[in-house]
């Protein structure tokens, strides 16, 4: 019997990472720190260490609120005042299959 490392081969393509994504509907990008967290108007807000790294955008939707999205998803809402991450509901929806 063959181990997995005896036939698996390696892949064809280099990973090259995202391609830079542009949000022409949201006011600012900003980067998520290494720490999970970003930077507006010298407050830091938790995010999440899984996104650090990337740039996700804001737009303002309200006074001291920002809507931050990554992608074609919106992730929540930063209350800029309370500091917080408001999360909306799962983006991605479900992902369980309805029994037949």
């Amino acid at each position: 019997m063959k181990t997995p490392a005896q036939l698996n081969t390696p892949a064809s393509r280099t990973y090259q990472g995202l391609p830079d994504v542009e949000y022409p509907f949201h006011d600012k990008d900003i980067l998520v720190t290494a720490c999970g967290r970003v930077c507006m108007a010298r407050k830091k807000i938790n995010v999440s260490t899984v996104m650090a790294g990337q740039r996700p955008a804001t737009k303002e939707v309200d006074d001291g609120i920002w809507l931050i999205s990554f992608m074609h998803y919106d992730l929540g809402y930063i209350d800029l005042e309370q500091r917080t991450l408001q999360t909306i509901d799962n983006p991605f929806g479900s992902r369980l299959s309805p029994m037949a």
